[in-house]
């Protein structure tokens, strides 16, 4: 049976005539869905008996069930759902002053195999539906009873390796008849699939990119993420300043500071040089300790210099704000738990 909230409208409309309805049934459909946030056809009243027991035959809700909660005390709330098929995803809910985010999941288990991630041990399983994507988002806003202002595609998963589904379900996020959120308050993130940064230029989305870098040189990037011996930083360098020239927009890139491994000034002084006339910021990232985990977070103190010597140097560059340190911050950590 099909996940109905897999559709975009334009393809809802498609299916209400393959069932012989009017396709305007399809605005009704997507707003019980996205407006109403209701879980199950039943509770579509405006729809006739009749056109109700045919979607019950030919479609499913995809409501998620909690298999656990996890809520800190700065706000951060972590779920492990149930995505119905005797599998489990986490998604992560965070308080900042401009509202909630989520970070969303967009595979179950990962290929890329990074060193510093809790994903990583976790074996790949399959790609998540663009409708299962979006159910995290439904989900967390049926029981926060909140709405959630910005999303990242930064959970379990390497998004550009489920390339089609992420890209269908932002357009249903940000459909004004959909959740309605704005692409601009919507972040994806790669280990950097070359080729997917190249299209995603292409889809003409006000999204923000955020590329996991984590090194300035292929010898220290291919110890940490070995996506990087498929494609290199020269490539990967390459993709991020087409992109730039084509969209005209900023790109972030992540860097996960690890002591004695890439925090040092030397580092810093190869990553000016590096992105050097980009258009772009660096969010450094305190790394999270994962059990078994070959690398340990960076001082404070080396933190704060590397930091300094970016924004000196004429590249913006934050930290970014540690949380959720009390309930497993590192994505993977509880799904890890759940799954030992």
């Amino acid at each position: 049976m099909k996940n109905i909230k897999d559709y975009s409208l334009e393809e809802l409309k498609q299916e209400l005539i393959s069932l012989e309805e009017k396709p305007y049934r399809a605005e009704q459909i997507f707003s019980w869905l996205y407006k109403e946030k209701v879980k199950q056809i039943e509770d579509m009243t405006n729809l006739s008996l009749e056109l109700r027991e045919k979607l019950k035959q030919s479609y499913h809700m995809c409501n998620f069930e909690i298999l656990k909660k996890q809520e800190s005390s700065d706000g951060t709330i972590k779920y492990l759902f149930d995505v119905l098929d005797g599998n489990a995803i986490e998604t992560v809910v965070m308080q900042y002053h401009h509202g909630k985010t989520i970070c969303v999941s967009s595979q179950i288990g990962c290929k890329m195999g990074c060193k510093f991630c809790a994903s990583t041990g976790i074996a790949f399983i399959r790609n998540l539906s663009s409708g299962e994507i979006v159910e995290q988002v439904l989900a967390v806003e049926q029981d926060i009873k909140e709405s959630i202002s910005n999303i990242v595609f930064m959970g379990i998963g390497e998004p550009f390796d489920n390339y089609d589904n992420v890209m269908r379900a932002i357009k249903i996020l940000n459909h004004p008849k959909g959740l309605n959120i704005g692409a601009r308050h919507i972040s994806v993130s790669t280990s950097g699939v070359v080729p997917r940064i190249y299209d995603f230029a292409k889809e003409d989305l006000q999204c923000t990119l955020s590329i996991s870098l984590h090194a300035t040189n292929n010898q220290k990037r291919s110890q940490m993420m070995p996506v990087n011996n498929l494609y290199p930083i020269e490539e990967l360098i390459e993709a991020c300043k087409c992109y730039i020239a084509k969209t005209n927009k900023r790109i972030s890139f992540e860097y996960a500071l690890a002591k004695e491994s890439n925090d040092n000034i030397e580092d810093a002084k190869a990553l000016v040089n590096l992105l050097k006339g980009m258009l772009c910021h660096v969010n450094l990232i305190p790394i999270n300790k994962i059990e078994k985990g070959g690398f340990v977070k960076s001082s404070n103190e080396n933190i704060i210099r590397f930091r300094d010597y970016l924004n000196e140097h004429g590249i913006v560059a934050t930290i970014r704000r540690e949380l959720g340190s009390d309930i497993d911050a590192a994505c993977g950590q509880l799904r890890r738990k759940n799954l030992n």
